[in-house]
């Protein structure tokens, strides 16, 4: 749930990039973080857990504009994705505005991708949200690797396994080189402040 520190004429809104293990969530970070980074305050925050870890840091997009005279400010986060660190991944996605799933489309992670996903719902459950109405977008990264021969998902059986019935924006990507990260941030932020002022117009 956004923050609002009416005191700064500031809204806090978390984006989560959530996913299974080493499926680039990130790498997707650090790329924002190394491109973009007249739009980040501070500093990434990393804490590492034996095998993953999870990163943080603050984003200010430009031009966004503001909402009740206050500027957005982001705060985007990674969830450690190996099974064993489910406690905390509830942690990190509590209070969540904005969720970024990205899969893996290697062939040999497709069953990853659908657990992972599975268990993003499970967890938005037990907060008493649903994974259909917050917002989301997913990411299918590492396409590039099909130039080396290594056998990918294809992205129709993806859409298929995924995003069926969420019927949600999705991206194909590679975030080693950074492409379709941008376009999957935008569409995240897009719809998460879309889904903020639609929240404050039901609570006038």
């Amino acid at each position: 749930m956004a923050i609002f520190d009416m005191k700064n004429r500031v809204i806090e809104c978390k984006i989560v990039y959530y996913g299974p293990g080493r499926g680039g969530k990130t790498t997707n970070l650090k790329y924002i973080f190394e491109t973009f980074k007249k739009q980040v305050t501070g500093e990434m925050v990393s804490i590492n857990t034996r095998g993953d870890r999870t990163l943080f840091f603050d984003f200010l997009p430009l031009g966004l504009g503001k909402i009740r005279g206050c500027e957005v400010k982001l705060q985007l986060y990674t969830v450690p994705g190996q099974v064993r660190y489910k406690s905390t991944r509830k942690l990190v996605l509590k209070g969540v505005d904005g969720i970024v799933f990205v899969a893996d489309s290697l062939l040999v992670r497709r069953k990853h991708n659908m657990l992972s996903l599975r268990d993003l719902q499970q967890n938005l459950k037990e907060q008493n949200m649903s994974i259909f109405k917050v917002p989301l977008v997913l990411q299918y990264n590492k396409r590039d690797l099909a130039s080396n021969g290594i056998p990918l998902i294809p992205l129709q059986v993806m859409e298929r396994d995924l995003n069926r019935q969420l019927k949600v924006p999705s991206f194909p990507a590679s975030a080693l080189k950074g492409t379709g990260v941008g376009r999957t941030l935008k569409e995240s932020i897009k719809l998460t402040l879309h889904h903020l002022q639609q929240e404050l117009k039901w609570a006038k």
